[in-house]
């Protein structure tokens, strides 16, 4: 009860915000997320290699997403003040501690939204249009009355949607007239699902274990539909999902991709493993470059790509004919 007591006096004695504080709240710290961009410029390269490269499109689709991507945190940094005090890490944030005026907040978004629109619509029409959904999907996720993030499933579903929508991005600096393969994106944006649902589980078993599920529910009221089992079998539907639609891509496009599976269900596995430790860096995604297998994994994926890129292996298209084993 005491504590309960402590928690609500420094809760109630917060200082003014700074300057630096309305910055931070914009998690600038969390851009290292937009590294997803990058598959889908490669993959625009090889799929549709007649286009060019534009470094001012890709600053301003930079631009664009940075700014987009800030204005939802800090909508989202105020909306969550009241229950992020409950969570063990995230109670150290600045809506929590300082006494942010909404009116600047929301000022803040405002800039940054409409500074991250004009420039994607400088960029090309596709990047407008995907910048505004990315924009929308922030106020579905954090505003009343929808606030997906409460909902159980549809808060990773929702939130899940920024994967592709940022393969779209990365897309559209190299081919603005055309969006990638709807196979690569549900493959995306299932795998998207597979990290978020793995956070989730991450937070599930540290928070209820040290402070109890009645206040993990008061930090994210979406927590009260979930248990560990069902977290844990969401991940391996999601981690399947991907996989399926991965495949369908793999096979439609370059077969030779093929053999990035097995790296590929090892990073899934790997980070599955991440989420049920202690401690878990799944929490924070953009600490992953820590966690020294999951970084080796991924270099040793890069690599096969680009050797599976340049490297043909015509033997590999029999798997996509239909062949029978014959039984004499």
């Amino acid at each position: 009860m005491s504590g309960s007591v402590e928690q609500f006096s420094a809760f109630q004695e917060k200082r003014r915000a700074t300057p630096a504080d309305y910055v931070a709240i914009t998690r600038l710290d969390h851009s290292t997320k937009h590294i997803f961009v990058l598959p889908g410029i490669m993959l625009a390269f090889l799929l549709r290699g007649g286009h060019a490269f534009q470094i001012r499109g890709a600053v301003l689709a930079l631009v664009a997403l940075v700014c987009i991507a800030s204005a939802n945190y800090a909508i989202n940094e105020w909306l969550d003040r009241d229950f992020d005090r409950h969570h063990p890490t995230k109670s150290q944030r600045c809506g929590v501690l300082r006494e942010l005026r909404p009116n600047i907040v929301m000022l803040e978004w405002l800039l940054l939204v409409v500074t991250g629109l004009t420039c994607a619509f400088l960029q090309s029409t596709t990047m407008l249009f995907v910048a505004s959904v990315f924009a929308a999907q922030g106020i579905l996720y954090n505003v009343r009355p929808m606030r997906t993030k409460e909902r159980p499933f549809l808060d990773v579903i929702s939130e899940s949607l920024n994967n592709p929508l940022r393969l779209m991005i990365g897309w559209a600096i190299v081919d603005p007239t055309t969006l990638p393969p709807s196979s690569v994106l549900l493959s995306y944006w299932c795998g998207g699902a597979f990290l978020m649902a793995a956070k989730r589980l991450s937070e599930y078993r540290e928070i209820a274990a040290s402070r109890g599920r009645d206040v993990l529910i008061r930090y994210r009221a979406s927590f009260a539909g979930y248990s560990e089992i069902s977290l844990t079998v969401s991940c391996f539907a999601y981690g399947l999902l991907s996989s399926f639609f991965l495949a369908v891509f793999l096979i439609k496009y370059r077969i030779e991709y093929l053999l990035l599976m097995p790296l590929i269900t090892i990073l899934f596995a790997q980070y599955l493993a991440i989420a049920m430790g202690p401690a878990s860096t799944a929490q924070n995604p953009e600490k992953l470059f820590r966690e020294r297998g999951l970084i080796v994994t991924v270099v040793l994926l890069a690599i096969a790509f680009g050797l599976t890129t340049f490297i043909n292996i015509p033997v590999l298209g029999s798997l996509a004919e239909q062949q029978f084993i014959t039984i004499r």
